[in-house]
């Protein structure tokens, strides 16, 4: 009988192996890709660039987690394991030791003038020696991960850290049956359990609930080392995944922080905020000096990330020690189940040193939920004239595609894999890729799916307040149209003879952002409505990205001066300055197919009007579905809550008056609305009960 990880295995492989297929990538690249977007989902990375260079001379490396400038002085490095076999595999210490060998040997070799000016200066390879030996200086950590898709032999129970030239050297695995745990077993993170006894000991707390209640807080002074242990350990697995792309140790607040810590470390806990955090349970013993928490289960910041990060920095670079900083810590209980609803909402009222829009607190975001609901429903047109049509399938939340396919019969799996083929699959931070590319942000896509993700955010978050009407079926087509676009020149790149291995995520985004930026400049737009019709690209516009990529090769090459490394220089706003500023002659075939913005315009609006009775219709089907009953509940909540202004609660009134009155389509999209507001004050009622 196949077992479970067997299955996953066959699977994981299959995706990796079409996806090469499909966008003409090595499949050793495909598996990076995925391997590590799944290992930025768990919170082990914040980014991922891929670097190939592998030596006889016993050298390896395959990538890194970005500059370590932007990671608190942590340097973090990749390794690959990759088996071509669909079977199961065991990794076994020694070949586990071999590859984490290679690894350090690529680590030490770049701190030498030598071997860097031996490679040739435009390869990732060189970049990567490069930037280790600029921010050498003020690495304090060297991280080592190795992917791999065999299974780590249970013999081995860990790599012992090292240090290469005085700096710690850590080694961490994620082999397939870790992968597995990720992504099959139904959580959103691998859990971290916090024993206090190997932290330094348990921490006093007062209990801040009442006993009979369903929520449970403490608050809690936590030393600066015992915290900056945690972080040693953890990382930024320990910042709540929404806000930590905000919480870089670069801004004003972390400068002050730094300051403190150096120079008045006992008036640490005067000075700073503190931090809000959450944990899923933990364990309390009582003592004669009063309750001591002894043990934690998820614990995750949702507010101080800059403190903690600021404290962990200082304990490895300052000359004075923590023993006299201490922080305070406001810990609530949150059960898994609503975690998704809770925490996201925690994270947005508590944080106040790094402003954060609700937008950015974006998995429930009705932006996302419309769009979903679009990608249920709408079918795209059959490229090849056929009569099976298919959707796009949209993940708003992580693992929906394989949830929705696991539980089928073998037919039915079948029938949904012709519906929703999985080359249609997209994410939100894939969306989010496609879209900012139109808003002219290539360099912002360049720093990696989580800081892409939360400029998209606020972007939608403010369009969405200003006409959520915009975001209509017309928006969803267009859509579709840039995730079209987007694969496809992902494949013209490959093809490319002048292309030579590394780099295509940059070029790709830089060539696609180039385009609709001489586009918009001749007041024109690409002609969307088409790509949507035909799900392909024309072959003058084709041939319009293959001089736009070229193009933006060549001006990745070649930094400027001061930067040597590509990457970064991706993810630099004079990257891009200076590719706004290079002329191509662009193809007369692809300028006769380009819209006139004012025709876009026209359809546009009438998009909006469409779209604006749809949600009238919409809104009052859902407030007369609910009943009378439901809304009286709703006024009378918000009633003695002092929640409603009397304009609000008179249109909740009409809605609860059906079916006596009949509240017009404006009344039901205030009532929606207002409901959504009370809800997130803590209204029990919803929808879904009525």
């Amino acid at each position: 009988m196949t077992s479970d990880i067997e299955v996953f295995n066959q699977e994981f492989f299959q995706d990796v192996y079409n996806s090469a297929y499909a966008e003409g990538q090595f499949i050793e690249d495909t598996f990076f890709d995925q391997f590590c977007d799944r290992l930025v989902q768990a919170g082990e990375l914040d980014t991922a660039d891929r670097v190939q260079y592998l030596s006889p001379r016993g050298l390896r490396i395959d990538g890194y987690g970005g500059d370590p400038e932007l990671a608190g002085g942590i340097l973090t490095l990749i390794l690959v394991d990759f088996q071509t076999s669909q079977q199961c595999t065991t990794l076994t210490a020694t070949q586990m030791n071999a590859i984490f060998k290679r690894g350090t040997n690529f680590l030490a070799k770049s701190l030498s003038p030598a071997f860097r000016n031996r490679l040739e200066e435009s390869t990732p390879a060189f970049g990567l020696a490069d930037l280790i030996a600029a921010r050498w200086k003020h690495t304090i950590k060297v991280r080592f991960l190795l992917v791999s898709n065999r299974i780590l032999s249970s013999r081995v129970d860990g790599r012992d850290a090292e240090d290469i030239e005085g700096t710690p050297v850590t080694f961490g695995v994620w082999d397939l049956s870790r992968l597995h745990r990720f992504v099959v077993a139904g959580r959103g993170h691998e859990d971290i359990e916090i024993d206090l006894e190997d932290f330094g000991g348990g921490l006093p707390a007062l209990r801040t609930h009442l006993t009979n209640a369903d929520y449970e807080a403490y608050l809690i002074v936590i030393p600066g080392t015992q915290l900056a242990s945690f972080y040693d350990r953890w990382g930024v697995r320990l910042l709540e995944q929404n806000v930590r792309v905000f919480l870089q140790a670069r801004g004003k607040v972390n400068k002050g922080i730094r300051i403190t810590l150096e120079h008045e470390p006992e008036m640490f806990f005067a000075y700073n905020n503190g931090i809000t955090a959450t944990a899923e349970s933990v364990k309390t013993k009582k003592t004669p000096t009063g309750l001591i928490i002894t043990y934690l289960k998820n614990l995750q910041i949702v507010n101080g990330g800059q403190t903690t990060a600021s404290i962990y920095a200082a304990s490895k670079t300052s000359t004075n020690s923590l023993k006299n900083v201490f922080v305070q810590m406001k810990l609530s209980l949150v059960e898994p189940e609503k975690a998704l609803e809770i925490v996201p909402k925690i994270s947005e009222f508590a944080n106040s040193q790094n402003r954060v829009n609700a937008a950015d607190f974006f998995a429930n975001h009705p932006f996302h939920v419309r769009i979903e609901g679009f990608s249920r429903r709408i079918y795209a047109p059959s490229p090849d004239g056929t009569f099976h049509h298919s959707k796009w399938f949209y993940e708003r939340a992580r693992g929906q595609y394989q949830d929705a396919r696991a539980h089928l019969t073998p037919a039915k799996r079948r029938k949904f894999d012709v519906e929703y083929p999985r080359r249609q699959m997209f994410t939100k931070t894939d969306m989010a890729k496609f879209l900012m590319l139109w808003y002219l942000e290539p360099d912002t896509v360049s720093k990696g799916a989580q800081k892409n993700f939360a400029a998209f955010a606020a972007q939608i978050g403010k369009e969405w307040s200003q006409n959520k009407d915009v975001f209509n079926e017309r928006y969803y087509f267009h859509t579709i149209s840039k995730a079209i676009i987007f694969r496809a020149v992902e494949k013209v790149v490959t093809e490319q003879p002048w292309y030579e291995g590394g780099y295509r995520a940059n070029i790709v985004a830089y060539a696609i952002s180039k385009l609709a930026h001489d586009t918009a400049r001749r007041k024109c737009t690409v002609d969307f409505d088409t790509i949507w019709k035909t799900q392909t690209l024309t072959p003058a516009l084709e041939t319009a990205f293959v001089l736009s990529a070229h193009a933006s090769n060549d001006v990745l090459v070649a930094p400027s001066a001061g930067v040597r490394n590509v990457t970064e220089w991706a993810k630099k706003q004079q990257c891009w300055d200076k590719m706004k500023k290079l002329v191509i002659d662009w193809p007369q075939t692809w300028l006769d197919e380009q819209i006139p913005l004012a025709a876009e315009r026209d359809a546009k609006e009438d998009a909006v009007k469409d779209q604006r009775v749809l949600t009238g219709i919409e809104s009052q089907t859902a407030v007369i579905g609910a009943g009378g009953d439901f809304w009286r509940e709703v006024v009378e909540w918000g009633t003695v809550r002092e929640f409603l202004s009397p304009k609000e609660r008179g249109i909740l009134e009409v809605s609860a008056s059906f079916p006596s009155k009949l509240p017009s389509e404006k009344q039901c999209v205030v009532s929606l609305e207002v409901l959504a507001r009370l809800q997130a004050e803590g209204c029990p009622f919803t929808l879904d009960d009525s």
